[in-house]
């Protein structure tokens, strides 16, 4: 698989009932400033309404935002749609309050990597340019 002109495509979602949205804004903000062209779907997204968009924007990477406490039910519906829709080359990726013991399984399920408070807007960055447009098999 070639490597896809132009820059990194990322939708950074809020799934579910979570109606705080400062940190996925700002990590749409870091990745947009790092030349990535970022779409930011807003509050209250299905995981239906977030794989259309993501497949609609021919998006490389889908960034998830929770801090509801729904993370387990809700990211593994956005892996389940993906894998559905044959698009499992869509890196997803999160953060939020997700607690350490929940992160191995998220990893089982498909979720690439999980961001705790914390982590630098920098680690977030490097990491999608080093993953977003890696084979799966890669291991990335």
């Amino acid at each position: 698989m070639g490597v896809a002109a132009g820059p990194i495509r990322v939708v950074v979602a809020k799934p579910g009932l979570d109606g705080h949205d400062r940190g996925a804004k700002v990590i749409a903000r870091a990745l947009r400033d790092a030349g990535m062209e970022v779409i930011y779907t807003g509050l209250h997204q299905t995981p239906e309404q977030i794989v259309d968009t993501a497949l609609q924007e021919d998006a490389d990477a889908i960034g998830l935002s929770i801090l509801s406490g729904a993370h387990n039910t809700l990211f593994a519906a956005v892996i389940d749609l993906l894998r559905e829709r044959d698009a499992e080359d869509i890196l997803v990726f999160g953060g939020g309050i997700i607690p350490e013991e929940d992160i191995p399984p998220l990893k089982e399920k498909g979720v690439a990597e999980i961001f705790t408070p914390g982590a630098t807007t920098a680690s977030i960055v490097e990491w999608v340019r080093e993953n977003a447009r890696q084979p799966a098999a890669s291991g990335g």
